[in-house]
């Protein structure tokens, strides 16, 4: 079986069909196992996760026919153990090798990285893009009311961030910054505070003879952290502001260089 998390949950059998859960909290339950797959889940923790602080007297109860229902619904053909098992204080849900899309993201990520670090940036785009491809939406959809879900949706929507900033800097590596523009300007509407995204959009508007709309980038960057939080943009974004009023570019290479990002000498 195949468990997809990122994005709404559904579950995948080997001929290529999909299945999704109808019962909410039956839902919760499945997710919360599976983003605690190989640890045990305590019945307190997935009673708090369902109901919330105000669960009903006959929530164990309840929980344990969610349990049984669950484990019939993904029961194997031919097989007689569930991945669904019981330990005190609750149940642990056991993985197979890629059965869960997180891990197979995880790999492609760790992948990316170490090959960015080589400075094999070409095959570090393909990993990466591999690793983004296997997004389809908010993770786990709507059922981020407990602590553990949005917690970990919170966690992973970072890890996100971590692969998007890679591929662009790869991509930066790989003197792509003109095809690099649009996409950055909508990451900026998407993340308005993330400042990573505002240098990365300055340099690829410089390295395309823009200074004029790298400087605005740079001005509207400012006037949000301003209007949002009252804070001045992070020392490395003046930095670079301040390198492209001068037209330095050796300051600017060695800004980037600082962020394994390789920035052409441009001339007017």
């Amino acid at each position: 079986m195949k468990f997809e998390i990122m994005g709404s949950l559904r579950i995948g059998d080997e001929q290529g069909s999909y299945a999704v859960l109808t019962a909410r909290k039956m839902e919760i339950l499945l997710a919360t196992l599976l983003i605690k797959a190989e640890e045990v889940v305590s019945i307190d923790q997935l009673i708090e996760e369902i109901w919330g602080s105000n669960p009903p007297r006959c929530a164990g109860a309840a929980l344990h026919v969610y349990v049984s229902q669950l484990r019939k619904f993904l029961k194997r053909p031919g097989r007689d153990d569930s991945p669904i098992v019981t330990r005190a204080p609750g149940y642990t849900f056991r993985l197979g090798p890629d059965e869960l899309d997180l891990h197979e993201f995880q790999r492609l990520l760790g992948h990316g990285r170490a090959l960015a670090r080589a400075g094999k940036f070409e095959e570090a785009v393909t990993s990466l893009e591999g690793a983004l491809a296997l997004w389809r939406g908010p993770v786990l959809g709507d059922l981020r009311d407990g602590p553990m879900i949005n917690g970990f949706a919170c966690w992973l929507g970072e890890i996100r961030l971590e692969c998007v900033e890679l591929l662009v800097s790869s991509n930066l590596m790989l003197d792509r910054h003109e095809e690099l523009i649009g996409w950055l300007y909508s990451l900026i509407a998407e993340h308005p505070l993330h400042e990573k995204f505002y240098q990365q959009l300055m340099l690829a508007l410089y390295r395309s003879s823009r200074r004029a709309d790298a400087l605005k980038v740079y001005q509207t960057a400012r006037e949000q952290l301003m209007t949002e939080l009252g804070l001045e943009p992070c020392g490395p974004l003046r930095e670079l502001q301040k390198c492209i009023l001068a037209a330095d570019d050796a300051e600017i290479d060695h800004h980037a260089a600082r962020r394994g990002w390789r920035v052409p000498v441009v001339r007017d």
